[in-house]
């Protein structure tokens, strides 16, 4: 079982570019990178709602997979 509060969670600021379907977003990040990210479960729970510009907050997948968008600025 793995302890999270060992790994180092990598998180990084970029702008909604495009809305996708099924709550996936094409976020354009600070270096950028053009990421997919999808919405966190708290975010779906509040019913925050992303719209094509806003600023987010992601944290990235350390495998390079999709990133987790946490916060919207």
């Amino acid at each position: 079982m793995s302890d999270q509060k060992n790994e180092k969670i990598l998180t990084a600021r970029g702008v909604v570019t495009e809305a996708l379907p099924s709550t996936l977003f094409r976020v354009m990040m600070e270096d950028e990178k053009e990421i997919l990210a999808y919405l966190s479960g708290k975010m779906r729970m509040n019913r925050i709602k992303v719209l094509i510009g806003d600023q987010v907050e992601v944290v990235l997948d350390p495998y390079g997979g999709k990133g987790r968008i946490v916060k919207r600025l």
